[in-house]
Parts: structure tokens; sequence; C-alpha cells
């Protein structure tokens, strides 16, 4: 005989969310849902809970799930994600990086409106380095996000509760689909001097755009990390 475990009210509120998302068209044919991360975050439960409430929505056909697949940045052999704030301990690892706000502005960027299709060309821009306390910077991340709602006033405001990722919800900007594209390259004269490195020196460069649900821009983030420190960690599933 087969016992079943039972399902808890979390559960029944994640998968309940995400069926009506779905019945909505929030979510249409081929778009791809949060992270299990993400969703943890937003309904304020387990990964555990999740996994289960999208067993339970595949089962019901409402949803594909194509376990093992994603890409995921290290720091230390730690993984994190960019739900997690940097100012807590990596998952796994005692240690703690702290944020250095480098500009915090509203700019226009008519080549960046263009290239991911918004008739605004306000953004807020968000350069932060990031190091590990009492050391040297280990990553620069450069953020543009649409300057809508409070996120326009966050220069005189600052960040919702010191997070980006914060005040991006509190304006309705919520990731939902992430592309990202990965290399190397030698640091600027300008860069090495922000990172106390030297011109020349490799890092790791990603770019990173993410979008809603519905394909709208959320933002786009340029990132150097220090390969000493970083790497991409790459897993794939079942792919016949």
């Amino acid at each position: 005989m087969t016992v079943h475990e039972p399902r808890s009210l979390k559960q029944d509120l994640v998968s309940t969310k995400i069926r009506q998302a779905i019945h909505d068209g929030r979510y249409g044919r081929g778009s791809m849902l949060p992270g299990e991360v993400e969703l943890a975050q937003q309904f304020d439960v387990s990964r555990g809970t999740v996994r289960k409430a999208l067993q339970e929505l595949s089962n019901q056909n409402l949803i594909e799930t194509r376990s093992g697949v994603g890409s995921f940045v290290m720091f230390d052999d730690h993984e994190f994600s960019d739900s997690t704030s940097w100012g807590q301990p990596l998952v796994g690892s005692d240690v703690t990086i702290e944020s250095k706000v480098l500009r915090m502005e509203r700019i226009v960027d008519h080549e960046l409106a263009a290239t991911v299709g918004l008739a605004s060309v306000d953004f807020l821009a968000l350069d932060r380095t990031r190091h590990v306390v009492d050391g040297k910077a280990v990553s620069l991340e450069r953020s543009k996000v649409p300057a809508v709602g409070a996120l326009a006033r966050t220069p005189e405001d600052g960040l919702v509760d010191g997070s980006l990722a914060s005040t991006m919800a509190a304006a309705g900007l919520v990731p939902a689909r992430i592309e990202q594209w990965i290399g190397i390259a030698p640091l600027s004269a300008a860069d090495a001097a922000i990172l106390s490195r030297e011109p020349g020196d490799l890092f790791l460069h990603l770019v990173r755009i993410a979008r809603a649900a519905d394909g709208a821009f959320v933002e786009r983030v340029v990132s150097l990390l220090d390969p000493t420190r970083f790497r991409v960690h790459v897993v794939s599933g079942d792919l016949k």
C-alpha cells in the first residue's frame, strides 16, 4: 500500500497561486516559471514545499518540469543566487560579502531601451563592488532597471531594505526569465583601479538580462567576477 504524505497548507497555497497565474495567462505556453529559490522567497516557504507544489502541477499536466538543468555561479565553491542577499553568509559557508555602492542615479540610455524593446529611455543605474569583509573587492556589478515607481525615486529615497531586488519588487518588477552570457575579459584601467587589480587582469564577464513572465524587460546586469574566487557550475539533465 502506498502511503501519501499529506499536503501542507503552504503547498496548497503555492500550487493554487501558480495555477491561477497560469489560468490568467501570466505564464503562457512555453514560458518559464521563476526558479525554486525565487518562488520560495516569494511565498515565504521552503524550497521543498515549492518542489512538491510544482510536482503537483506537473502531475496535473499544467507545467512540464525538466529537473537538473541550469547554470550557477559559485563563490569559493558555495552556491548563491541573485535572489539571495549578498550581505548574508553564502549557502554552506560562513563567508560574508559586503557591498559598496559606487553609483546610484537616473540615466537616459537610448541604446539599451532599443535593445530590450522599451519605449522609455529612463533607467536607474546602480554600480556596486562586492568584497569579503576586511578584504579587497571580488566583483564589480553594474545594474540598469527601468526607472518606474519606487525605482525612479531611489537616488533620493535609497534602496528598500538596502536591496535592489526588494526595491524592484516594490515597483512591480519581478524577474521570471533570465538569459545569461558568460565569458572572460581583461580589466580596463578604470575597472582595475576600482577593483585594486592590474589593468589587463582576466576576470569572468557575465551579462544577464532578466524579464518578467510576460516578456517585459526587468533588469540588465553586467558583472566582473574574480576568477580565483568565482566559477560557473553548469548542470544538465536528461537531454533526450
